[in-house]
């Protein structure tokens, strides 16, 4: 009841105010450490021969003393862009924090709770298994004004599992599955043909780029309402305990979105009509332990957030604001389009500070 009393509150608050939101970007960049985002590259690791391949080159690429110069250095679209008109959460040495709430600290059960809006205990690996919750991305296609205007694009193969492609209908292109549709361009035939033709990266992972140019086909084709793209390789190459490559796919990572955001503004469906959400399903140890994460490893719970459009007051790096929590992102989602987002499970509040201006 006090979900729902702060949900009819907010939304009336945002009625009342015109919420200018159309659209919604939702994007993930699997196992991004806040520490990367909010300070660069980290001095303790990078100089680390056993996570680096080539110092030098990643240090010329990546290293300056100043943090603040650093992060813009691995994120410039982040600290270009979204500092200067949007809002960014979870830096941990400003007292700023985003957190999971649910109890295992990787991938699968890290997913749910970001588009389901709750921690579901019953999602403790990440196995194949179709969802049985209901995430706001099948809720909001269920919506007559947004059906068949929600799709997503995910390297991981387990993505059609976490939505439920096959309960709830919404396309997911994700691991070895390419373009969607029956009305295949050019181009997507042809990155159909190279996802088939190349060898995979990781074992259930395809490359990103693959995933970032199949979403812009297809939001060019098919102009969806809501979108869902998930980027992977900065997750496995941590795994792999390559530092020089984790930093490199967050650049790139970074580089993609910043496509992607110039594409929005340029086109007249999207531009000043769209809010860009972007996040990460879990954290990492620190020290040796940065490859790592899970319940037994410390600060794997620690998560960030970024969000940028036009109805989110400029704040750059947030202080002073309430501990924000994964399980809160799916109901902002919703109310950002104007809609209560219900689950039969209690969820998580959306976000008041995303979208009005705190006194």
């Amino acid at each position: 009841m006090k979900f729902l009393v702060f949900t009819l509150t907010l939304l009336t608050t945002l009625c009342a105010s015109g919420l200018q939101t159309k659209n919604i970007v939702l994007i993930t960049l699997d196992g991004v450490r806040w520490q990367e985002v909010f300070s660069g590259a980290d001095k303790a690791i990078l100089n680390n021969k056993n996570f680096v391949e080539n110092e030098e080159a990643t240090q010329d690429r990546f290293w300056v003393d100043s943090p603040e110069r650093r992060r813009e250095k691995l994120m410039p679209f982040f600290w270009g862009t979204i500092a200067k008109k949007g809002q960014l959460y979870g830096n941990y040495r400003i007292g700023s924090t985003v957190r999971l709430t649910n109890r295992e600290w990787f991938s699968y059960p890290g997913y749910n709770e970001i588009l389901v809006g709750y921690a579901d205990p019953a999602i403790n690996s990440n196995e194949k298994v179709w969802n049985k919750n209901v995430t706001v991305l099948e809720f909001l296609n269920g919506q007559k004004q947004f059906r068949n205007k929600v799709a997503a694009f995910c390297s991981w193969d387990v993505f059609p599992y976490i939505i439920n492609s096959q309960r709830s209908g919404i396309p997911v292109s994700a691991g070895e599955d390419g373009a969607l549709g029956r009305r295949l361009t050019d181009r997507e035939g042809l990155l159909n043909e190279l996802i088939s033709e190349m060898p995979k990266p990781f074992d259930t992972v395809r490359w990103d780029a693959f995933t970032f140019h199949l979403a812009m086909e297809y939001l060019q084709k098919e102009t969806p309402r809501v979108i869902y793209i998930s980027f992977d390789a900065t997750d496995d190459y941590a795994h792999q305990g390559k530092y020089d490559r984790y930093l490199t796919a967050a650049n790139v990572q970074d580089g993609f979105m910043e496509k992607l955001w110039k594409w929005l503004q340029s086109h007249p469906f999207y531009r000043d009509k769209t809010t860009l959400m972007i996040t990460t399903d879990h954290g990492r140890g620190e020290g040796d332990k940065w490859t790592s994460h899970g319940s037994s490893v410390d600060g794997a719970d620690r998560v960030w957030l970024a969000v940028m459009g036009p109805d989110t007051p400029t704040g750059g790096e947030m202080r002073d604001h309430p501990a924000v929590f994964s399980n809160q992102f799916a109901a902002s989602i919703s109310a950002f389009l104007d809609i209560e987002y219900n689950s039969i499970h209690p969820i998580g509040e959306a976000i008041k500070s995303v979208f009005i201006e705190e006194n």
